[in-house]
């Protein structure tokens, strides 16, 4: 009967159940120590919740960690380390990063664990196929609701494009990615992937 009573209070003060669970498993030498303590892990439950609806709502493909990624396969540049990826430091300076190679070069595996530790860090994070993106940007301009959608995109902090230049869009698709691009730049931090390819071959895909 208590433990319904608390959970109504939880309820009312917008508290998870789970201390409910934590009320009746903490031990402590006085009530001071024993509320901090249940106060810690109710911080600790909502600090992993937002991470694990951050990283939902991302809409990574897969899920991918640093942990099985192999630098050695790649060449990073002299002026950034390991670390300054996996701590997303390019985010606080608002840098861009672009990963290139052939397919199956890790390009996307490395750009997801990287989204994937900036939303444990607390950072907002959306994942788009790049054509897929220009598709919905064209929809959502017909549907006369393209304003509402930037502005959802631009509450993110970083920002995904995968498989960048695959595939050859036409001028009012190239028109729309660069408007993404240009309403990101100095305010917010992009990670791109994309296939070797020539420079004269640009203008071919972005019309």
């Amino acid at each position: 009967m208590l433990s319904l009573e608390i959970a109504a209070c939880c309820k009312t003060l917008k508290f998870s159940q789970n201390m409910v669970e934590n009320s009746q498993r903490i031990t402590a030498d006085n009530h001071q120590e024993y509320l901090l303590k249940l106060l810690k892990l109710e911080i600790e439950h909502r600090e992993k919740a937002r991470r694990d609806r951050l990283i939902k709502n991302a809409g990574f493909y897969t899920m991918k960690s640093f942990d099985d990624f192999k630098f050695d396969e790649v060449t990073v540049p002299t002026s950034i380390n390991v670390d300054y990826l996996r701590k997303c430091e390019f985010i606080r300076d608002k840098s861009n990063l672009v990963f290139y190679g052939n397919v199956g070069t890790g390009k996307t595996h490395l750009a997801t664990a990287i989204g994937i530790e900036a939303c444990k860090l607390g950072k907002a994070v959306k994942f788009f196929r790049t054509a897929a993106l220009v598709n919905k940007l064209s929809e959502t301009k017909k549907a006369k609701e393209l304003s509402g959608f930037i502005k959802q995109i631009m509450k993110n902090d970083l920002l995904i494009f995968d498989e960048w230049g695959y595939i050859p869009l036409d001028r009012d698709g190239s028109q729309l990615l660069f408007e993404i691009i240009s309403e990101c730049y100095e305010r917010k931090s992009i990670i791109i992937t994309t296939k070797k390819i020539s420079t004269g071959a640009w203008g071919k895909i972005f019309s």
